[in-house]
């Protein structure tokens, strides 16, 4: 089995979040791709399997090295490098376990720019034991928040929750135990618990913690991404269209995250990012 190491929302030759892709010629039972996720070590792998002759319709399942998750932003831009490699560029359609996406792979600057269009989007008010458990895990308190947008429960293809933190200094110090973060993510049903620092209206800086999957951090999350957009757009947030998230840059592999959407609410968004493969 060709298993592609490739890393997506990169900078140049550095940075990005790495992922596994397998492209299959028949499906795999699913402790097959389980253990190979496992052994493959990343936060998550691809596995897909065409549906036709076309090379244009795929069925995509994704694995982390202790759970299936339903939808992975940063192991879809990897799928798309691989496919735009393999397939040429152009448009691919994903069907996921819960929905149907794209992702679109582009020549750009002798690499590869590959572009998810998420799940639709939502957000909801965060409840107070979601609340009380994730500020006494990352050790927060009322203090540290920054008031123009509240913590929230939000989804863009799977489920987070995002906490606004009004310094940067504390989201650098951002610190958990891997354990007890198990705990509270898979007691709420999260797949990550999305810190941000707020830079600019159309620049944000961002933690992913991925206690749920067995990784401490991601260091690029497309699916938070996308459904972070979506509760900016919620929120009447003057995103002006597009956005920026910063991640990775406190673990040392600085990502750069790419979004764009409409002011439809609860409509899919395009999470964009450059990659690179991994030797």
């Amino acid at each position: 089995m060709n298993i592609q190491k490739i890393a997506a929302f990169s900078q140049g030759d550095k940075g990005g979040n790495p992922a596994g892709v397998v492209l299959l010629k028949t499906e795999a039972r699913a402790e097959d791709m389980a253990r190979i996720a496992a052994e493959v070590g990343y936060s998550e792998t691809a596995f897909a399997v065409a549906l036709d002759d076309s090379g244009k319709n795929w069925r995509v399942r994704y694995f982390s090295p202790e759970s299936e998750v339903p939808f992975c932003g940063h192991a879809t831009i990897a799928l798309g490098a691989a496919l735009g490699q393999q397939h040429g560029a152009g448009t691919y359609a994903l069907t996921l376990n819960n929905a149907s996406i794209s992702v679109d792979a582009a020549n750009e600057g002798g690499g590869i720019l590959a572009t998810l269009t998420s799940p639709p989007t939502r957000s909801q008010a965060i409840g107070d034991d979601e609340l009380q458990d994730v500020m006494f895990l990352f050790n927060l308190t009322n203090d540290d928040l920054d008031s123009r947008l509240a913590p929230a429960r939000i989804h863009g293809g799977a489920d987070h929750i995002v906490i606004l933190l009004k310094s940067r200094a504390k989201l650098a110090d951002m610190g958990y135990d891997l354990d007890k973060g198990r705990a509270v993510m898979r007691k709420h049903g999260l797949v990550t618990v999305m810190l941000v620092f707020i830079e600019t209206d159309q620049m944000f800086v961002a933690r992913n913690a991925f206690a749920s999957g067995g990784v401490l951090e991601d260091p690029a999350t497309g699916a938070a991404a996308a459904a972070f957009a979506g509760y900016l757009r919620d929120e009447n947030w003057p995103h002006g269209g597009q956005f920026t998230i910063r991640q990775g840059e406190d673990m040392g592999s600085p990502s750069l995250i790419k979004v764009k959407m409409d002011n439809i609410k609860g409509a899919p968004v395009q999470v964009s990012g450059m990659t690179r493969k991994i030797i």
